[in-house]
């Protein structure tokens, strides 16, 4: 995350020194170490990446991935970019604390080249959860590591490949649920406004109307990220641009949309450095 931190330094100099203030470390130094510190490194990424696009007044809509959603409402005005911050420290704080309180049984399994469906009657029988439906083709289950397990084997029988996650936590899943109080709690004391441009939630695959409520149920429902974007195509988006680290995003676009483009802006200002 280098490049990214070096983007943060210079476009949101004030925003990163409050981030150490609140984490009490550098979160870029730490973000390998647990989503505690990776979260606000994300999010100050991508804010710094949607202060580099030519003209986001153009955008039809925004919409985030997870913690996306937090940077997304940001970007739209929904909220301020100080008060966001304090939500994205203590969201990541809180789902790093839910993960180590099951003494790391909880963690998260991909199922490749499945249906939706086949995912979902994977994860039934083994007992644990749909926590991000992705792409067709790409779904990702989270629960107790045993049932993981099984439900890879569940998943070899029926001819799907599956490959296990190195996170710390069964998130979007009722493993969260401690974490969703504090975080509901936090949500009441910001403030949040109109947003410039319409935010759509990965929660219902439809545009935010309580942010409150559908950031707090989020952490414990899986991310409806497929359906998000076909959503926003039927919106009116036209092309997708990424302003996040790793050209996650942009990677699922030509999967959900293959008709429309994908920018990496990550990709395109590394290729112009």
């Amino acid at each position: 995350m280098a490049r990214s931190q070096a983007r943060v330094a210079h476009a949101l100099p004030a925003l990163l020194e409050l981030a150490g203030e609140l984490i009490g470390a550098d979160c870029f130094e730490l973000a390998g170490e647990s989503t505690r510190y990776a979260q606000p490194a994300i999010f100050l990424s991508s804010l710094a990446g949607f202060l580099e696009l030519e003209e986001p007044s153009a955008a039809v809509a925004f919409a985030g991935h997870s913690l996306g959603e937090l940077s997304a409402l940001a970007a739209a005005g929904a909220l301020s970019w100080e008060e966001a911050l304090g939500l994205v420290v203590l969201r990541g704080a809180l789902m790093d604390e839910s993960g180590r309180s099951s003494g790391g049984e909880g963690s998260m399994l991909a199922l490749l080249k499945s249906t939706p469906e086949e995912a979902a009657a994977v994860a039934a029988a083994a007992g644990v959860w749909v926590a991000n439906d992705n792409a067709p083709g790409q779904t990702v289950l989270a629960g107790p590591r045993e049932g993981l397990r099984e439900a890879a084997r569940i998943a070899r029988e029926r001819g799907v490949r599956s490959l296990a996650l190195d996170v710390t936590g069964a998130f979007h899943s009722p493993w969260m649920a401690a974490a969703q109080e504090p975080f509901r709690e936090a949500l009441e004391r910001v403030t949040f406004g109109e947003p410039a441009v319409t935010v759509f939630s990965g929660l219902t695959a439809q545009p935010f109307v309580d942010p409150r409520d559908e950031l707090a149920r989020a952490l414990t429902s899986p991310v409806r990220w497929r359906e998000t974007m076909l959503a926003l195509a039927a919106h009116g988006a036209q092309s997708f641009i990424d302003v996040g680290p790793d050209q996650v995003l942009a990677r699922l676009v030509a999967r959900n949309v293959a008709d429309l483009q994908a920018i990496a802006l990550e990709e395109h200002y590394a290729g112009n450095a």
